[in-house]
């Protein structure tokens, strides 16, 4: 006898027969992985359907007496209250599985009637050292998907009228069944003749029927201080228009920043090395060294033992969006001992190490 599924029935179906799909769902949406706001709530209710699926108890209560049957047994669905929505939102797009929407007469929605966001747009912007350290606006131009003109995102040719998709009789969806050890498990998927529209009309000669046409526009983009290779800023609503009154989708600027052939990032500190010579890392001395701030005056402290690392407090890169705050340059003493010496130099020197043995041998009495 032939009967529907319920929509909790044809989830734990699909999840059965692509439950490695729905592990990888599971492993996607766990809060330690995924970041965004509605994760946490979507793993519980990942969880609570894989909860059903693999234990034999629930699965065979569910499946005799549906979702009253886990209550009554004191195994509420908790967070997984409504599978239907649950298995549209996250498998929908997957590849062959479709949407969920008018499946037996519960839970139908007309794919027409679905708005249907836009997607998000990438941008490479490549900086300059100094400009990545302290920000800088730049004007960028990019090309993105507007909605047409000609036709105000119909996709239809202005004073042509639309008739009914005969594929899916103005549904904008078909529907599958097919029988498994569950029961019958029916598929809904949105009509390839007419794209879910449940309409067949004359293409806008604009957009070729799309809805959306292709235009560069360009964007002043401020970048904060601190910014780094591989940061990423995101600018909202600037990506592609959305179809049928859908959001536009969001425009991400991959930053890519060039490296200083002197001053080296590590972090928000600055890393450099300098030289000296063994006399002034014995007396002491000055020196003018490179800063992101440009030349600074630097004491190199009497006595200064070779690879010390002196530092140059918030003189490194600004906190990023906390612009007030800096990390510090990190210079590293390099001393250099002279590999040939001039006959005076060596003269001075075995006095010198005359006199430290003297010193030495007095302290000792």
């Amino acid at each position: 006898m032939f009967h529907v599924c319920t929509p909790l029935a044809c989830y734990l179906t699909l999840c059965t027969l692509h439950l490695v799909a729905y592990r990888k769902l599971a492993r996607s949406y766990h809060p330690d992985v995924n970041k965004e706001p509605n994760a946490e709530q979507k793993f519980k209710e990942i969880s609570n359907a894989y909860e059903v699926l693999s234990d034999d108890e629930k699965r065979s209560l569910y499946d005799r007496y549906g979702e009253a049957g886990l209550k009554g047994a004191g195994m509420g669905m908790g967070d997984f209250s409504n599978p239907f929505d649950l298995f549209e939102s996250l498998f929908e797009g997957m590849g062959g599985m479709g949407g969920m929407g008018g499946m037996g007469g519960m839970g139908g929605r007309s794919s027409r009637s679905r708005v249907v966001d836009g997607e998000d747009e990438y941008y490479n912007l490549v900086l300059k050292f100094n400009e990545a350290v302290f920000g800088v606006e730049k004007e960028i131009e990019i090309t993105r998907l507007e909605t047409c003109g000609t036709c105000n995102g119909s996709g239809a040719k202005p004073g042509t009228t639309p008739t009914t998709c005969s594929t899916c009789g103005g549904q904008g969806q078909v529907v599958s069944s097919a029988r498994t050890p569950l029961g019958v498990f029916q598929q809904v998927m949105t009509c390839s003749s007419c794209g879910g529209t449940g309409e067949l009309s004359t293409p806008c000669t604009a957009c070729s029927g799309d809805s959306r046409v292709r235009r560069t526009k360009r964007i002043s983009l401020k970048v904060p201080a601190g910014v780094d290779s591989g940061s990423r800023l995101r600018v909202r609503s600037e990506g592609n228009a959305g179809r049928r009154g859908g959001a536009p989708g969001d425009l991400f600027v991959m930053i890519e920043v060039i490296p200083d052939p002197i001053l080296k990032r590590d972090d928000n500190n600055i890393l450099y090395s300098c030289k000296v010579s063994y006399i002034d890392a014995i007396l002491g001395t000055t020196l003018k060294v490179p800063t992101v701030d440009g030349m600074v005056d630097l004491k190199i402290p009497a006595g200064t033992q070779p690879n010390t690392t002196l530092v140059m407090a918030k003189k490194g890169v600004p906190l990023l969006n906390k612009s007030n705050m800096r990390g510090d340059q990190l210079v590293r003493v390099q001393v250099e001992i002279p590999k040939r010496l001039s006959s005076e130099e060596k003269k001075l020197i075995e006095e010198l190490a005359n006199l430290s043995k003297g010193k030495a041998a007095t302290s000792r009495r």
